[in-house]
């Protein structure tokens, strides 16, 4: 069901099952997939593509032009994937051509009220941005981690699975995976338990990202020489380690500790 009032550039593509609210405006180039239901007063901007199943609230803005003074214009997308919920007054930006031309989202995230993607950012599948939290530019989220309200992340930080952000949380660095975060200038107060607990991880699995924690942390031991210790121990063997380790060692900010 389309809207009378909505307005919508015939060049736009609008696949079968779309609901359409009053007063969206949907301009050419614009792509959404199956079942997508955008609300009123949604204004979805050229290079904008949409998958299926998605849920865009009321006066949300997906797909405006980058807030960045080296943009002049260019032709540059935003990529968003399947079942997202993207809540009121959320803000989705394309990307820039210095980083690559495309923001890109996912399948089944959730962006609370408020929140806001800046161009350039990679966000992986089921993250959540609570209410206000705030993302600037090219910043990479692996999958399910959770980026608390009122939180805000530098440019060019990277945010590891499963992590969690606590809300009014400043990330100045990487937050690696697993972990939760907190602070005016984030820093690491152990595992996300509660996390790892709701998409359970094993016992054995939660043991060994505990002495990795520990190890790497907490130790006082140097980096390279944390890095070592793990190598050498059983726990190198664990997937979660093995992706906690490489997670560290491709840091380009430095790592939240």
């Amino acid at each position: 069901m389309i809207h009378p009032t909505a307005i919508i550039d015939p060049e736009a593509e609008i696949s079968e099952g779309v609901e359409i609210g009053p007063y969206a405006v949907i301009e050419k180039g614009v792509s959404i997939g199956k079942g997508t239901k955008i609300g009123p007063h949604v204004v979805i901007r050229e290079g904008t593509v949409i998958g299926k199943n998605c849920q865009i609230f009321q006066f949300s803005s997906i797909g405006e032009a980058p807030q960045a003074f080296a943009y002049k214009g260019e032709k540059t997308s935003l990529l968003i994937g399947n079942g997202n919920i993207i809540r009121e007054y959320v803000t989705l930006h394309r990307g820039t051509p210095s980083g690559g031309g495309r923001t890109v989202v996912g399948d089944g995230n959730y962006f609370m009220a408020y929140s806001h993607v800046a161009h350039d950012c990679q966000i992986g599948n089921y993250v959540v941005l609570a209410n206000g939290a705030t993302l600037a530019g090219h910043i990479r989220i692996e999958d399910y981690a959770i980026i608390g309200g009122l939180s805000a992340v530098h440019q060019f930080c990277q945010i590891g699975t499963h992590a969690f952000i606590s809300g009014l949380t400043g990330v100045t660095l990487d937050i690696p995976p697993y972990m939760l975060a907190a602070g005016s200038r984030a820093k690491l107060f152990g595992l996300n338990m509660v996390g790892l607990k709701r998409h359970h991880f094993s016992e054995e699995t939660v043991k060994t990202l505990k002495k990795a924690y520990r190890i790497i942390f907490r130790s006082g031991l140097t980096l390279e020489k944390a890095m070592k210790q793990i190598a050498e121990d059983r726990i190198a063997q664990s997937p979660e380690v093995q992706h906690l380790v490489s997670f560290i060692q491709h840091s380009k900010r430095g790592i939240s500790r």
